[in-house]
């Protein structure tokens, strides 16, 4: 594959490790690149936590970020709050679909720190293996097979304009997880970013606001109602905005088609794990509902990648797991620090077997 490598000013620091990852890369036998070109799939970029920003505008969303930030001499982050914050601002600021964060002073320096849009956050040793610990993490996910590409197709029956009672379900336990708290937005991404990048970044990932946490729920046995991409699911409404009838996907172009009312916004999307919901719904008949949430259960079993959001890699795993429980139809699975996909035949039954027993400090998994 094709990386080009990025160093911002200020970010000599990270040159010795940007530089051993480089090498590791080309080992692989990828073309490693000191600017961007055509068919790129890995962006490696080199910067400060202070000085992070968007250097590249990706073409789409199947080209990968990894920023490697380092924080300038002296800063010392004396909570691990206090540094998660700092670590997911670079990640937005970057735009970046992972951020390694290498920390050298403080109560908490020494070590390297992960972080994904996903909310995924671990610690590493920072030693002589760092570098191999980045490429092994970094390639496989810049490989994996994004499907968030949607086709609208204005064919939805009058009838369904306004939804039906399965969408009014997922209105309502859309409000139900507004006030579980199961809908975390831990930083507000407006304060994080200019004017200009919040725009860039709506753009680039669909988004209308940042939300975590999706429903979804069967409408028949081809079809299903779901929430759409970074809408507020505390307030469901319209119909081709905040709720969508998926109807099936093409793996040629990888696309999810949609059904929608006429005069949709043509720039209103499903959530990007309407891949991993489809496969469920497709292989699992006895599923009526999927309900994913950043939040965890003891003794799940868990994928054991830390898959992108909306990647076939990440919905086949998943899958995987529904399947091998004892009973798939009702299924609480991890995905690895990143949260829960919890299956039943309603929305109804889910929320009574999983309320009081989540817990929002999901474990970081190596």
């Amino acid at each position: 594959m094709k990386v080009a490598v990025l160093r911002e000013e200020g970010s000599s620091a990270l040159a010795a490790l940007g530089e051993e990852v480089a090498a590791l890369l080309a080992q692989r036998g990828d073309e490693i690149v000191s600017e961007p070109v055509e068919d790129l799939q890995l962006v490696l970029n080199l910067t400060t936590v202070e000085r992070a920003r968007v250097n590249y505008i990706r073409p789409n969303p199947s080209v990968f970020v990894a920023s490697l930030v380092h924080s300038e001499a002296g800063t010392s982050w004396e909570s691990l709050e206090q540094l998660k914050r700092a670590t997911y601002t670079a990640l937005v600021k970057t735009m970046s679909n992972v951020v390694v964060h290498r920390v050298e002073d403080g109560p908490l320096g020494g070590s390297v720190y992960f972080m994904t849009p996903e909310l995924g956050f671990r610690r590493r040793d920072d030693d002589e293996q760092v570098a191999r610990s980045i490429v092994d993490y970094v390639t496989p996910l810049c490989e994996a097979r994004v499907v968030v590409n949607n086709r609208l197709d204005e064919d939805l029956p009058r009838e369904l304009w306004n939804g039906d009672a399965q969408a009014e379900a997922l209105r309502a336990y859309g409000r139900k997880m507004d006030e579980l708290n199961l809908l975390p937005s831990p930083f507000d991404i407006k304060s994080l970013l200019s004017e200009r990048d919040l725009r860039l970044a709506m753009k680039l990932f669909g988004l209308k606001q940042l939300s975590y946490g999706n429903l979804s729920v069967r409408r028949d046995a081809s079809s299903f109602w779901m929430t759409g991409r970074g809408v507020n699911k505390g307030a469901l409404e319209k119909i081709g905005r905040d709720i969508f009838l998926v109807k099936g996907y093409d793996p040629a172009r990888q696309e999810i088609l949609l059904s929608v009312p006429p005069g949709t916004d043509p720039t209103s999307r499903v959530s990007v794990d309407a891949i991993e919901h489809f496969k469920i719904y497709d292989a699992l008949p006895q599923v009526g509902a999927i309900v994913h949430v950043h939040a965890w259960m003891e003794g799940v079993a868990a994928t054991l990648q830390s898959w992108p959001c909306g990647t076939e890699q990440l919905a086949d795993d998943v899958l995987e797991l529904v399947r091998a429980e004892p009973d798939p139809g009702h299924a609480v699975v991890g995905l690895k620090n990143h949260g829960l996909t919890i299956t039943g035949p309603s929305l109804e039954e889910i929320f009574s077997r999983v309320e009081g027993r989540l817990t929002q400090d999901i474990p970081p998994l190596e």
